[in-house]
């Protein structure tokens, strides 16, 4: 074939492995709800992965578990560190296991601890509309994750109904972001005002400073919900994707998406935006290249676990790059569509549903490692999938 007749094409984005991080089936019945999984691969080529455990979905006894892998995600070992649930003497659960390795050799985790001293209250509370009280908490590990220090509390200042919202954002200059997001407390009468925000430290997770906010809707009619934010080119700078949902519409919205950068005591950028993409928690993350992934949840039927790519950071997403990773039969009894939701059992089907909660990192050796939990109403596990990812444009002879 002469140069004149080669074909320029897209090579196909392609799964060429998969397997379970944590197998729930295997495990003992204060296990068999494994879900809100994050990913970590350390300097030295090992994979951690954390994960919310415990009998059914947001129980008064959930604690976070790691699992870490040493063949590049091929198999995983889970890791016999026990958490400490309670604080200050307070009985509590966990939530989230963010990990970022903030020096080579060191690690910190952050997760969400919520008030358990009364474990026949939901965490959310169904007539007031707000969640029990939480604190976010982290820890260091120095052993590549065996053990861990001793809680210590990040400050959020007067903001209440606190949760983590996805990974923690690093820039090569080893300024760290911890997002979480706010809203009410169970008992609290008052509207609820949800917002999206960040604590940053620039010393390594020694101090961090007051919380900077990310998004919040003027008239508090869109709720910006689980933001996944990821680090783009210059420090400061970063792509955030939110869960978005319209309270007056009763309905969500697409993926919603803004760029941003930390700028001093605020956050400067584009407003969130509309994609088109459906579904609700989505993660970034930007290719060496500068191509945007998004790795995305969508609960209409049948339920999927999609890679999107953006060739223009953000600008298109063209629907023939779409990669589905995972197809999911939910058989959870859920009360909700997708249209005219009830905000307050909207809350009760979240948890219920069982499968969701994308995260991806990339490994050393440029694949793409990518993991979720999957599930039945009473077992779900941490599955992961490697993908190769293919270059901007191909040749095909």
């Amino acid at each position: 074939m002469s140069p004149d007749h080669i074909q320029m094409t897209k090579p196909p984005w392609q799964v060429e492995d998969r397997g379970e991080i944590f197998d729930a089936g295997n495990a003992p019945p204060d296990q068999r709800i494994a879900f809100f999984t994050s990913l970590c691969v350390l300097a030295s080529g090992k994979i951690l992965a954390g994960f919310q455990n415990g009998p059914c979905k947001n129980s008064a006894c959930s604690t976070i578990r790691l699992c870490r892998s040493g063949d590049g995600g091929r198999t995983w070992d889970l890791l016999s560190f026990e958490f400490v649930t309670g604080l200050d003497g307070i009985p509590g659960s966990l939530s989230c296991a963010e990990l970022v390795e903030v020096a080579q050799g060191r690690l910190m985790l952050f997760a969400t601890w919520f008030n358990r001293s009364d474990p026949g209250l939901p965490l959310f509370d169904p007539e007031t509309g707000g969640i029990l009280p939480s604190r976010q908490v982290f820890a260091a590990s120095s052993d590549e994750g065996e053990t861990w220090s001793a809680w210590g509390e990040l400050s959020t200042g007067t903001l209440r109904g606190c949760s983590l919202t996805g990974p923690v954002i690093q820039w090569q200059d080893g300024i760290l972001a911890v997002a979480f997001e706010s809203f009410k407390e169970a008992g609290d009468p008052s509207q609820g005002r949800h917002s999206a925000w960040v604590v940053v430290s620039k010393d390594g997770g020694d101090s961090f400073s007051e919380p900077l906010l990310v998004a919040k809707h003027p008239e508090d009619q869109v709720y910006y919900w689980d933001q996944r934010l990821c680090a783009a080119a210059g420090s400061g700078c970063f792509a955030a994707m939110f869960w978005s949902h319209d309270l007056a519409a009763q309905k969500d919205l697409n993926v919603h998406f803004r760029s941003a950068e930390l700028k001093q005591n605020t956050i400067e950028g584009t407003p969130p935006a509309g994609l088109p993409i459906t579904g609700q928690i989505c993660a970034p993350l930007f290719c060496p290249d500068g191509r945007l992934l998004a790795f995305v949840v969508n609960r209409t039927q049948p339920g999927t676990m999609s890679l999107w790519c953006s060739p223009d950071g953000g600008l298109t997403w063209p629907d023939e790059d779409r990669l589905i990773v995972h197809t999911h039969d939910e058989r959870a009894a859920l009360t909700q569509g997708t249209s005219r939701i009830d905000f307050n059992q909207y809350w009760e089907d979240m948890g219920r549903w069982s499968f969701g909660h994308p995260a991806l990192r990339f490994l050393p050796d440029g694949r793409l490692l990518l993991a979720w939990y999957a599930g039945t109403p009473d077992c779900m596990s941490i599955h992961w999938a490697r993908v190769t990812v293919p270059p901007a444009i191909g040749l095909a002879l």
